[in-house]
């Protein structure tokens, strides 16, 4: 494919070359772009500034377009809006929207009874009665560029609030406590905490964890309120830089849960909620390869524990334990079952809930106790989207659950436990006339080139024909990483994909978790490139059935699905006519060699460890993008969208990958975001125009933009 605008391409920014040796196993590799990596160099930033101007430049035709589907998403989002009320204590809590304001607004109200479980039904133009603002997040964000909220909780008896901010996009937020009553703000603040701070159930305390020079949370703290941090007590500290930590009380307030994981391993320890400051206990002692999660029950007057593991059970078993004794007598609850992947289990006062997944889709069933039967819930689409979520209290009579497809927009349900029924709580409204029979969804299947089925979902518009029946433009997404999967959800500004005729795929990828748990073996460390060959695959399948052609076919992926991207870029440029990749890591190698950055000796699980396996670092030289970058191949157009502040994929990455793939004739953008993190810029308007420069490029790419 040709470059798309030779003469503009020739003005592209070119940053001098600072060759470095790296030296590794005996294998010397000069890297020409490292010195990107210095951030307060104002060369490199200086060189960003630039990128970010070209990039301006050779999209400015688009401006207009990308006006266009801003004003569509916008147009079809309910600006002035709130969501469905969660209880908790004597409260129901939501969120508002406000048309022209970027954050949304915590807010609570009353319950009418003690009695109360129907959430009342709010309308954005009628007054709640008894309603108080929590916290709006407009108003905490003033003078900020970046505000984002890393913690946000009211103590039990709905006295206090605790929120932690974020206004770098670094994810290192400050914790502040708050009179909800009086409106006070307390002297406590609690600087450079990780996400998910909470506080204790009798409100005295806040349980936070905090950061490694690799920001790896690492120490779980004890804040007393009224007392200074200097004095806070260490709960727990975890020294393997393999293992991640986190904390948080259980649903029924019982046991303060540690929680310590890498990618294949994980521990739990239990701290009673009475006397936080008692030595915590093990669930179970790690043991390499094993993981496990617990919940916390009470059955017949004993405190038990309902764990789901992996000790000999490659999809997970569900059993139960006394809580008093973990490591003795397990019961099986949920036998293992290959192929019907367990994910989780939530524990209330009466019944559970389990996760799962089956044929490719999540499912959820309600868990007997006396008899151990799980009850699937049923829907009636062939793709879906299901969980719970919203459910603080300990015996609740409903379970609230969200649902969604690529064609039904985001749905909230309370299941009633008595009846079986769905109450439907609110569908997100789409304005502008959408009707979801406007569109379809199916799930076809490629073959790899081992024999592997790999699904592949779409959807489309029906007015444009059914797809398949003749080539069309084609968005095919990836990601395949972490047995993270990419779930059958609506999008409003997909519309302004498939109301201009582009079908959306995705690729189910091994290295995901579509399929079971090993879909994610056979996709990570020495098989990695099953993943990249697992998209190519699909592009060809799509190709070769008549949903597209290569040069009607854009291809995206973020994060991990970045490394994706880089990857089949140079397995298969020929195939696509651009790619699009998000936060992409995609000098992954440089990256895992070198376990001061973040992540790096966690993700050594993942990718394998490169740094003393040489068999790892040579299978790792042979795919990672910027190692790769090829000069005999004539690349589709590219588009790398990154962040400075970036903790977890570093601006470095697409920055050098965009200046090698210049150097060969690429015609590659870079658009680095100099005041955001891992997840862009913050502020729902700002993030719709983020993405629709993204979309106003790839529909330029696939010839729909006019």
């Amino acid at each position: 494919m040709t470059v798309h605008d030779a003469s503009a391409a020739a003005s592209a920014p070119v940053a001098a070359p600072r060759p470095v040796i790296r030296s590794h196993h005996g294998d010397d590799v000069e890297d020409r772009y490292e010195w990107f990596r210095e951030k307060e160099d104002a060369a490199v930033l200086a060189h960003l500034e630039a990128e970010n101007a070209y990039t301006q430049q050779r999209t400015a035709h688009l401006d207009g377009l990308r006006a266009e589907i801003f004003d569509e998403i916008k147009g079809r989002t309910l600006e002035t809006d709130l969501s469905v009320p969660t209880r908790r204590g004597d409260w129901w809590y939501y969120g508002r929207t406000l048309e022209g304001k970027q954050y949304g607004i915590q807010c609570r109200a009353p319950l009418a009874s003690p009695d109360d479980w129907t959430p009342p039904d709010l309308s954005p133009d009628v007054d709640v009665p008894g309603e108080q603002i929590l916290l709006d997040g407009n108003v905490e964000a003033e003078g900020h560029e970046f505000f984002s909220l890393g913690s946000f909780e009211i103590s039990t008896d709905g006295t206090l609030m605790l929120y932690g901010v974020d206004v770098a996009g670094d994810e290192r937020y400050t914790v502040r406590v708050r009179d909800v009553v009086t409106g006070e703000q307390l002297p406590d603040e609690i600087p450079d905490t990780f996400a998910g701070a909470t506080f204790s159930p009798d409100g005295r305390f806040i349980v936070y964890t905090t950061v490694d020079d690799a920001w790896r949370p690492d120490t779980v703290w004890l804040h007393e309120l009224g007392t200074p941090v200097s004095s806070d007590a260490k709960l727990f500290h975890e020294p393997d830089e393999r293992y991640w930590v986190g904390a948080g009380f259980t649903r029924s307030d019982r046991f303060l849960m540690i929680e310590v994981g890498s990618s294949i391993t994980s521990e739990e320890w239990l701290v009673d909620a009475g006397d936080l400051r008692a030595e915590p206990r093990v669930v179970w002692p790690r043991e390499e390869g094993v993981e496990y999660e617990s919940s916390h029950a009470v059955i017949d007057g004993e405190d038990v524990l309902f764990v789901l593991h992996n000790d000999g059970a490659l999809d997970f078993e569900l059993v139960r334990v006394a809580a008093s004794d973990p490591t003795g007598e397990r019961t099986v609850v949920i036998p293992h079952r290959a192929g019907h992947r367990l994910l989780g289990v939530s524990t209330f006062r009466d019944w559970g809930v389990v996760g799962y997944r089956r044929d490719g889709l999540p499912r959820l069933g309600l868990l007997d106790y006396a008899t151990g039967a799980v009850d699937e819930l049923e829907f009636d689409e062939p793709l879906y989207s299901v969980g719970s979520g919203g459910n603080p209290e300990w015996a609740p009579p409903l379970l609230r659950i969200g649902y969604g497809s690529f064609t039904t927009p985001g749905t909230v349900y309370d299941y009633s436990i008595a009846s079986g029924e769905l109450l439907l709580r609110k569908r997100q409204p789409v304005l502008g006339g959408y009707d979801p029979a406007d569109y379809a969804q199916a799930r076809v299947w490629a073959t790899a080139q081992d024999g592997t089925q790999v699904p592949i979902s779409l959807v489309w518009k029906r007015s444009f024909g059914e797809a398949g029946s003749e080539p069309r433009p084609l968005h095919l997404y990836g990601y395949g990483s972490y047995e993270h999967s990419i779930e059958p959800g609506f999008s409003v500004p997909r519309l302004s994909e498939l109301d201009r005729g582009v079908i959306f795929a995705v690729a189910h990828v091994r290295g995901g978790g579509e399929m079971g748990r090993q879909w994610y073996e056979d996709g990570k460390l020495q098989r990695k490139r099953n993943t990249f060959t697992d998209f190519v695959d699909c592009a060809r399948h799509l190709v070769d059935s008549g949903y597209t052609t290569p040069d009607r076919m854009v291809a995206e992926g973020g994060s991990a699905g970045g490394l994706l991207m880089g990857a089949v870029a140079n397995l298969a440029p020929e195939l696509f006519a651009g790619i699009l990749a998000d936060v992409p890591f995609v000098d992954a190698l440089t990256t895992i060699l070198d376990p001061s950055l973040p992540l790096t000796v966690i993700e050594w699980d993942e990718w394998g460890d490169p740094l003393h396996n040489p068999d790892v670092y040579a299978y790792m030289k042979s795919y990672s993008p910027y190692e790769n970058v090829r000069t005999d191949a004539s690349y589709p157009r590219i588009l790398a969208v990154t962040s400075l502040n970036d903790t977890r994929v570093l601006y470095v990455e697409p920055a050098k990958w965009v200046a090698r793939l210049r150097e060969v004739g690429a015609d590659a953008l870079l658009k680095c975001e100099m005041v955001a993190g891992h997840g862009g810029v913050s502020g729902r308007y700002n993030a719709w125009r983020e993405r629709a420069f993204e979309l106003a490029w790839l529909l330029d790419v696939l010839g729909v933009a006019d």
